[in-house]
């Protein structure tokens, strides 16, 4: 039987924190993937800092990143930070053969499919300033910013952290939303005790991009086969 070529995904992150949510994720649901990590943690300093906005500047830092990525092989490119939306559209459109998602783009699909209010919580500021627009309008979309919990992060306060995600995911509850989006990928180790403190369905920015990708990539059938046979074959080990 041939084995088919390991399929390369190249994560760009511009935050330090999301480069384990996306790897954890990335093994649990995908570990037939190679992973190869970029960071580049002064993308995110400097778009709070600078005040300039994406400027041209910006969008060729992202090109360069995306550039390097594709030369190495990348069969897909998961970008993993929510603030920089056009930038990463340019990076797409010069890349019509490859799968390129911004990092919410497919989350933001799902939480649409889903119906009812959104709720979209946001510890990075100027998430709030470009992934609001993303949303359908046919989307009632209502947004929870609470920067405490990304300065809890920083100090490696989890807990805390996780205790602002949830408050700021009840907040929305009460304004009658029916799912809840967590925007950074940093939030996603938040998922379950926001479930466990709203009962809501809740979002996850790794979780909808692996789905996506596979999807995009075509290997979700291969992936369900390569299961199937890992099954089969701990089933046989066990009767033998």
């Amino acid at each position: 039987m041939s084995v088919a070529r390991p399929v390369r995904i190249a994560l760009i992150h511009a935050l330090a924190h999301s480069v384990g949510p996306i790897n954890v994720e990335m093994a649990s649901a995908w570990p037939e993937a190679i992973c190869m990590n970029l960071l580049d943690d002064s993308l995110s300093a400097d778009l709070a800092r600078r005040g300039t906005g994406l400027d041209a500047d910006m969008h060729a830092r992202f090109e360069t990143l995306a550039a390097y990525a594709e030369a190495q092989g990348a069969h897909g490119i998961l970008f993993t930070c929510s603030a920089f939306g056009p930038c990463i559209e340019a990076v797409a459109a010069r890349r019509p053969h490859m799968p390129v998602l911004k990092p919410n783009e497919a989350m933001i699909d799902e939480a649409a499919a889903m119906g009812g209010r959104v709720g979209l919580v946001a510890s990075f500021g100027p998430t709030l300033a470009t992934m609001p627009g993303e949303f359908p309008s046919s989307v009632d979309l209502r947004c929870e910013l609470t920067e405490e919990a990304m300065q809890a992060l920083n100090r490696g306060d989890f807990a805390a952290h996780d205790t602002c995600v949830v408050q700021a995911a009840r907040r929305l509850q009460d304004e009658g939303c029916a799912v809840i989006a967590l925007a950074q990928f940093s939030m996603a180790r938040a998922a379950g005790v926001v479930v466990e403190a709203t009962g809501l369905p809740v979002l996850t920015t790794p979780g909808s991009a692996v789905r996506c990708l596979q999807r995009r990539l075509g290997v979700a059938s291969i992936l369900k086969c390569c299961q199937d046979s890992r099954s089969e074959s701990n089933n046989r080990n066990h009767q033998n």
